[in-house]
């Protein structure tokens, strides 16, 4: 198993040192009350429906004005995302503090398929964000529920939420030591603690409102509060 990931690694790093390096970009101009506020780009899928503007009220009841956006579709994928222009159009256009990478939320927990699906993307995404002058990050997910349920009951959420930990971990490692949101390590806790439960949608996977409040204090604690 170490001999196996040894392999999947060095084909990250191959696929990393391979990544395209963006143009330079000129960061756009900014009004007073803007440029006053910090600024959060959120690159994902339904996992990030709602964490953007939670975030924002959990900044605006600290005090601290935040301006957000996101590009954000169901189910979709980092590639879909590299390959996308108004992804790429939202990076670039500047002025971000930080730009947050979320992948599909099985990908980073299948150590093959994160390997040639997640990490050169990751890479990409990275790239881009720092060529807009901003500071990229890896939104850390959860484990489903029940775990994965392709692997036929042989898996669970502890289980589950250790291959994504693992995989963001590898990622942000390849990407040049990014910064990772562990709001999978939170729900965790919560679950340890017996109360996650409600951190759920009915569907075992997706995050109620509950979640979206915990992931967004995670955010705020991570970036505002901690040592980037």
């Amino acid at each position: 198993m170490k001999i196996l990931t040894v392999i999947l690694l060095a084909f990250g790093l191959a696929a990393c040192a391979s990544r395209h390096t963006p143009e330079k970009v000129q960061v756009s101009k900014r009004s007073k009350d803007e440029q006053s506020a910090a600024s959060v780009l959120f690159i994902g899928n339904s996992y990030s429906f709602d964490v953007p503007e939670e975030l924002r009220r959990t900044a605006a009841r600290e005090g601290r004005k935040l301006r957000v956006k996101q590009v954000t579709n169901g189910g979709w994928t980092l590639k879909q995302h590299v390959e996308n222009e108004e992804t790429l159009r939202a990076i670039r256009e500047g002025g971000w503090d930080y730009v947050v990478i979320q992948e599909q939320s099985l990908i980073p927990s299948q150590p093959l398929k994160r390997t040639h699906a997640m990490f050169p993307n990751v890479c990409k995404l990275a790239d881009e964000a720092r060529g807009a002058g901003a500071v990229p990050v890896l939104y850390q997910t959860w484990g489903r529920r029940d775990g994965n349920e392709r692997l036929l009951g042989t898996d669970d959420f502890h289980a589950m939420n250790r291959r994504l930990r693992e995989g963001y971990q590898q990622a942000a490692s390849l990407a040049g030591g990014l910064t990772i949101v562990p709001v999978g390590d939170a729900w965790e806790k919560e679950v340890d603690a017996g109360g996650g439960a409600d951190l759920y949608q009915k569907d075992g996977s997706h995050p109620s409102g509950r979640g979206n409040r915990l992931a967004a204090r995670v955010f705020y604690d991570t970036l505002f509060e901690g040592s980037l």
